[in-house]
């Protein structure tokens, strides 16, 4: 077994979704449901597993045939299958514990995380409910990123809500400080922009925001070249950081193409910053454009996307992300203090 290529969770959630389209019935919903999301979330690699002789029904989704054929493959492995686009260059759990085990100080120093989303919006639990997960994990700070309303679907917010919320995170502050908590509650949000880089709030309302993300939401399955999309939302006055750029989706949507190495180049011009969503299903930027983006020097955002307060655990993705692409820590806002990064919010977006 040593001397042949070695299968990784990745390599056998391709090898059982083409399995299961020699199935039917029962054995390929079977296969089906443990290529689609299962092996991206088993927390071991199945290999090792197999070499310490634990069963590898312990793996979630995995059934005595399941495992049967994975130890076929795993005892006898053809070669890694090249993986469509659709699936590419996403990171299973595996690989992500494996680095942060590697790397324990990233998790430590974490100070912050820049996106998530409450019942303001399209969350599903309400701002002091993800408060308190966030203060549990011990974090400095975090940002409020609901969306705006040119985002209907998510129930984004139009400016007299955003005031509101605004209000009620005033309110949180006050009880975290009151109760001598670490953490504090910076008001962001998500803006919805047009395929030209236009915002959809007024830049007044914007201006009394800690932080603006910005982020496209339509026009996501275009193949043509968006460079331009993304060098007019970056020279948008009101933005700090662009969300999820690519806007892919595992399995369901590419997201945009652009020549990434001129977005890196004007974000850093303009010290925006860009975003590694974490969600797993997004994992957006992936590992080979975070490497091109270190190259620029370009600043990087990094959220969970959270709108549960189950999600927030999705930031390990996000960092192991980053240390593979081997993005020094003073370039990415999370591991900043809060003042420094409300500075160069305040200096990037320049006087309201």
């Amino acid at each position: 077994m040593a001397d042949r290529p070695s299968l990784t969770n990745s390599d056998l959630a391709e090898l059982l979704a083409r399995a299961a389209e020699d199935e039917v019935g029962h054995r390929q919903q079977a296969l089906m449901t443990a290529a689609r999301r299962a092996a991206f979330s088993w927390p071991e690699e199945a290999g090792a597993l197999a070499e310490t002789d634990r069963s590898l029904t312990e793996l979630r989704s995995v059934g005595p045939w399941v495992a049967r054929r994975i130890l076929g493959w795993l005892e006898d492995p053809p070669d890694p299958p090249q993986l469509p686009e659709l699936r590419r260059g996403f990171l299973t759990l595996a690989e992500v514990r494996s680095t942060l085990e590697a790397h324990p100080d990233w998790a430590a120093d974490l100070r912050a995380d820049l996106q998530m989303h409450t019942t303001y919006s399209d969350g599903r639990a309400p701002l002091r409910e993800m408060v308190a997960s966030a203060t549990s994990l011990g974090y400095e700070y975090v940002a409020i990123t609901d969306h705006s309303k040119g985002l209907k679907i998510a129930r984004g917010m139009d400016e007299a809500k955003l005031a509101v919320e605004a209000e009620d995170i005033r309110g949180v502050n006050h009880e975290l400080e009151r109760s001598g908590a670490r953490l504090r509650v910076l008001h962001s949000i998500e803006m919805n922009l047009s395929p030209e880089g236009e915002g959809d709030m007024e830049p007044g309302s914007l201006a009394k925001l800690d932080l603006v993300l910005a982020a496209f939401h339509s026009k996501l399955r275009v193949t043509e070249d968006q460079t331009e999309r993304y060098v007019a939302g970056l020279r948008n006055p009101t933005v700090n950081t662009l969300a999820h750029p690519r806007g892919r989706r595992y399995d369901v949507r590419l997201g945009l193409r652009a020549d990434w190495a001129r977005v890196f180049e004007a974000a850093a011009e303009l010290d925006k910053a860009l975003e590694i969503d974490a969600h797993p299903d997004r994992q957006d930027l992936d590992v080979e454009l975070l490497a091109l983006a270190r190259e620029a020097g370009v600043r990087i955002s990094i959220g969970t996307d959270a709108h549960s307060t189950t999600e927030l655990g999705f930031m390990e993705y996000g960092l192991a992300a980053a240390i593979r692409a081997g993005i020094p820590r003073d370039r990415i806002l999370n591991f900043q203090p809060r003042e420094e990064v409300l500075d160069w919010a305040a200096r990037v977006r320049g006087p309201a």
